[in-house]
């Protein structure tokens, strides 16, 4: 049998377990160490390849950013901070219609900025934010999809793990990929905020009633801008000092990681046993995405041993098709993906497929990097999976059904749908930030 015929094979085989409920590390694995002993017809060369994958995919000197940046993000979680935040922006946008909602948009935005994870975003705010939008009348199913919405910014706004996956994969620049998420990712903010506006003052039943509020003076106005500084310190310090040049992404996450335990402590929360459950909570984490990226360097391993890769970016090139007509294709297959399979999964799967074609087709990596991340965003928030839309679910129990979080999180995806059209008609959004580096 021909070695691109093995790897398609095993492409349908790899897609059907994770459809039938297999881990996906393990299902890379396995799929990818059966196609390689049918490529070479040895089993002893398979299981060289895969002791060797094993240990090199986890010394990667870029993965050390990956712990760093969720240890940071636990801490900052830890201390509070993400309180400050809701409460500094719900203050300083009451007297807005829809104010709630835009706070917990631009409080979701600014914790995306330090976590990196979407699912965080869901899970904190789905506490912080869903009881007081419920306590002022806000309209459920609305108030759940401003929550759950929201959260995807964390899986674009730097420091990304998604965008961290993707370096990794591709061998780009970490850091210029975090400058090149800023702009994108405030646009989506911005549109997010307006979308919610535009909601409510259409359909003000959908911002229940107007919290009562006096007349902010000037103090109450920069106490409330001050009162999450301890965010604004750790963005300038980890995304300046990446920018300048100070230190490279894997010490910026080191020097985040170590200014929240410092706040930590200040704030008394860095007691034994929560700094126990911290780290194990960092290590089931970290354990887990690190096994995915072994079976996904197994994987690549063996599509490049098929050279499938090359041919169909062989194929593609030779097609008298425009090649943003191909790029909006591998979008759409994003999105499709992401209402079967987690944002990880999507990225690791597809990109030793992909992106040589991208390349193949000289389109920028950065500029491609950050709308595929926003098509695989959308994924979070479409049925059936919609991790974000269960995350919510888990962290608020009974009191909501995953219905209603689907169902309140489609203007979001509308929302980002233009987003993503901005971002691909216009990549200088996304390329300006990292060529001024």
């Amino acid at each position: 049998m021909e070695p691109i015929t093995i790897a398609l094979i095993m492409i349908g085989l790899l897609i059907l377990v994770i459809l039938l409920g297999i881990h996906v590390g393990v299902a890379l694995g396995v799929t990818s160490f059966l196609g390689t002993w049918a490529i070479k017809g040895n089993f002893n060369i398979a299981m060289r390849l895969l002791e060797i994958t094993s240990f090199t995919a986890c010394m990667e000197y870029i993965l050390a950013v990956v712990p760093m940046f969720i240890i940071m993000g636990l801490f900052a979680n830890l201390s509070g901070a993400s309180d400050d935040v809701y409460d500094s922006a719900n203050i300083l946008f009451a007297k807005i219609r829809g104010g709630l909602g835009i706070a917990t948009v631009i409080a979701n935005a600014i914790f995306a900025a330090i976590t990196g994870s979407s699912m965080a975003s869901a899970a904190v705010f789905s506490k912080i934010a869903y009881p007081q939008m419920k306590r002022l009348g806000y309209d459920k199913e609305f108030s759940l999809g401003t929550v759950v919405g929201s959260s995807v910014l964390g899986m674009l706004i730097p420091p990304s793990v998604l965008l961290i996956i993707y370096g990794f994969m591709t061998e780009q620049s970490v850091g210029r990929l975090f400058i090149a998420g800023v702009i994108p990712g405030l646009i989506l903010m911005a549109i997010f905020c307006l979308g919610v506006w535009v909601m409510v003052t259409a359909r003000p039943h959908l911002g229940g009633k107007r919290p009562d509020t006096k007349e902010m003076t000037f103090r109450a106005f920069l106490r409330a801008l001050s009162k999450p500084w301890i965010y604004a310190v750790l963005i300038i310090l980890v995304l300046g000092g990446i920018y300048l040049g100070w230190f490279t992404p894997t010490e910026a996450g080191a020097v985040g990681a170590f200014g929240a335990f410092v706040y930590c402590v200040f704030k008394g929360k860095a007691v034994p046993k929560s700094l126990w459950q911290l780290l194990l909570d960092a290590g089931y984490t970290v354990g887990s995405m690190f096994f995915l990226f072994i079976g996904a360097q197994m994987y690549s391993k063996m599509l490049a041993l098929s050279t499938l890769p090359r041919a169909i970016a062989g194929y593609i090139s030779a097609l008298s098709i425009s090649p943003f007509l191909i790029i909006v294709l591998f979008l759409l297959a994003y999105i499709v993906l992401g209402a079967l399979l987690d944002s990880v999964s999507i990225l690791l799967i597809t990109t030793p497929i992909m992106f040589p074609m991208v390349m193949t087709l000289g389109f920028d990596p950065i500029w491609y990097g950050i709308i595929a991340v926003i098509a695989i965003e959308m994924g979070l928030l479409t049925p059936p999976f919609g991790i974000c839309v269960f995350v919510m679910k888990s962290a608020l129990g009974d009191e909501v059904t995953v219905a209603e979080g689907f169902r309140g999180s489609v203007p979001f995806l509308l929302m980002m749908v233009l987003a993503l059209i901005i971002i691909f008609l216009f990549p200088k959004l996304s390329t300006w930030l990292p060529g001024m580096m």
